[in-house]
This record gives structure tokens, sequence and C-alpha cells, in this order.
């Protein structure tokens, strides 16, 4: 694959996950309506603790769209990947089936897998260019 083949599926890929993490960190943080029914109502999460994974993700979100900061990056990934987990695990576990709405959830690992994928081939591209 070409180096600038690679830039640009990493950029997409990482915009596009990040505008998927923006968008619901943004009712988590108004605490509007609609999350305390999926995450207080439906998923039994206190309501205090949804504007704090509203924060999460938002500031998760910012740092994988900033270019360098390698650790807090890997951190970021993990973050982000541990709340769809747990968003995926919680409707599991609590309707006993993989219904409509977590199985969509289900396709919001996949601009995020190939973010990380694609931003470790542009890391390996950016030390044989320093090289």
């Amino acid at each position: 694959m070409q180096p600038k083949t690679i830039k640009i599926l990493y950029w997409v890929f990482t915009i596009l996950f990040a505008a998927l993490m923006i968008f619901s960190a943004y009712g988590s943080i108004l605490v509007n309506e609609d999350s305390k029914k999926l995450i207080h109502d439906q998923l039994g999460y206190p309501v205090y603790f949804i504007p704090f994974t509203g924060y999460a993700k938002l500031i998760g979100a910012i740092i994988i769209l900033i270019p360098g900061l390698k650790t807090i990056k890997e951190w970021a990934y993990a973050g982000l990947f541990f709340d769809l987990i747990a968003a995926v695990y919680s409707g599991i576990a609590l309707s006993g089936t993989l219904d409509p709405m977590m199985t969509f959830m289900l396709v919001w690992f996949v601009p995020g897998i190939l973010s990380y994928i694609f931003w470790h081939k542009k890391m390996k591209l950016d030390m044989l260019e320093v090289k």
C-alpha cells in the first residue's frame, strides 16, 4: 500500500471514529433525555455517571485527532474501546440477546479498529521518513 494511501485512510477512519464518539458524547455531556433513557433507564448506570462518560469520550476523541501524543493516544483508543465494549456488553447482559440497537453499536467498532491499525502503519511510515 502506498504511503499516501495509508495516511489518507488513517485520517478518514480517525475523523469518522472521532465524529461518532463526539456525537455520542454530546447527549451525555448535556445529560439529555435520550442519554438518560439509554444509560440510566435501560442500562442501569447512575445519572451522575452520564456526563463523566460524555466528557471522557470527548477528550479521547480530541486526543486521537491530535498528531503525535503516542502514549496518551494509546490510552485514548483504549478508553474509547472500553466505552464501546461496556455499552454493547451491558446491552447484551440486560436483554440476553444481541438486539438491533446493540448490533448497530458493533458498526462503531469498525472505523475505530481501522483508525488504530492505520495509525500504527502511519507511525511506521513516519519513522522510516525520519531516517
